[in-house]
């Protein structure tokens, strides 16, 4: 395993997760070819065309690698470890096309859905509203005892399930997500731990390995295209070039008081205490009569 780590590993996906060790890697952060079918214009480049690989694939043959893909990345995941899929909603010929389509198929427990508002322009017309915005799923492999999963601290969770972000500008890769996405989701999990193992199994222009080696991290990388290693390896050469990212995201990262603290000095925590006083319509009212008036 330690051979792997700090390395993009040229070669097809599946056919290296096959060959890693069960149970090895704490977090994981991808976004894979969306098989948007080599049409459709993207807001940096005219269309979609990766190097080595192909993007216009019969769908249900894309969504069973995927599926295959990621109960791979299901195995190699320690128990208690979260994989974070970034795709989007699409649609063929009027037909609606949604990541939950295979990702419910999976061994994964589905934690969250993330919304990624990418903040780009709007366009002025087409067959339905403009659409902004990708998924971000949070997959978490259970524990034996835990399926719910760690609760996260006060100061991540403030964040919301809305993420408002820009794509990476001049970055020569068709369709890169910026290292502020690999950088939220590894430290809000991992905190200021050090020395885990973070995987992106799609690893293209090296975003996830950047924002891991940020936070103190190991990372392992695959990808098909030496041309994208090449580029990945030319980005992690300059890592402080992305040093400001970092200080800007953790920036959003603090909370004065913490939930527990709150309940501990009897402070507002979001919950009315049994007969507590509230006013609606400067009217004083208890829990219990405004519960009886909502079912009147």
């Amino acid at each position: 395993m330690k051979n792997l780590l700090d390395k993009i590993i040229l070669g097809d996906t599946l056919e290296i997760l096959k060959k890693m060790d069960s149970d090895s890697v704490d977090l994981g952060v991808t976004s894979p070819p969306y098989n948007k079918q080599e049409n459709k214009k993207g807001w940096l480049v005219s269309n979609v065309k990766y190097n080595k690989v192909s993007d216009k694939k019969d769908e249900m043959g894309y969504q069973d690698e995927q599926i295959a893909v990621l109960n791979e990345l299901y195995r190699v995941m320690k128990p208690g470890g979260s994989f974070f899929y970034n795709h989007k909603i699409r649609w063929e010929q009027g037909v609606l096309i949604h990541p939950m389509s295979w990702l419910s198929k999976t061994d994964w427990t589905i934690r969250q859905e993330i919304i990624w508002d990418r903040m780009i322009a709007a366009n002025i017309r087409g067959w339905r509203f403009w659409q902004t915005d990708e998924k971000i799923y949070w997959l978490y492999k259970p524990t034996k005892n835990k399926k719910i999963g760690e609760e996260l601290l006060s100061k991540h969770a403030l964040l919301t399930s809305i993420w408002r972000f820009s794509p990476e500008r001049n970055n020569p890769h068709p369709a890169p997500f910026p290292v502020l996405l690999p950088l939220r989701c590894i430290y809000s999990l991992l905190d200021d731990k050090k020395d885990a193992v973070i995987i992106d199994p799609y690893m293209g222009s090296g975003s996830t390995a950047i924002a891991a080696k940020l936070l103190n991290h190991n990372f392992i990388g695959i990808d098909i295209s030496q041309e994208y290693i090449n580029l990945a390896q030319e980005r992690l050469d300059n890592l402080q070039r992305y040093a400001e990212l970092l200080e800007e995201e953790k920036k959003k990262h603090i909370v004065r008081k913490t939930f527990k603290e709150r309940k501990e000095k009897g402070e507002f925590t979001g919950k009315f205490k049994k007969n507590s006083i509230c006013s609606i319509n400067n009217k004083k009212l208890t829990t219990s009569n405004i519960l009886a008036s909502l079912f009147d």
